[in-house]
């Protein structure tokens, strides 16, 4: 198993590090915040991306627009 490159070995051990710093009680809010915090991210890189693909397609029927007139 091999996430984001990180092992499932060096994924305990982070894990294991989490729990002592944060402790048990503060973890699952941890992990909540964090899945949150990834999940906006993901929309707003989902939404970036199709912005991008919105322009590119005005800018190429513009393009064939101009290209017509032109003939």
């Amino acid at each position: 198993m091999n996430i984001f490159g990180v092992g499932l070995p060096e994924i305990a051990v982070i894990a294991g590090l989490a729990l002592v710093i944060f402790g048990p009680k503060r973890l699952p809010e941890l992990g909540r915040t964090i899945g949150k915090t990834l999940k906006g991210l993901q929309s707003a890189s989902t939404e970036f991306e199709r912005e991008i693909k919105n322009a590119m397609t005005e800018e190429e029927s513009a393009n064939e627009n101009i290209v017509d007139k032109e003939n």
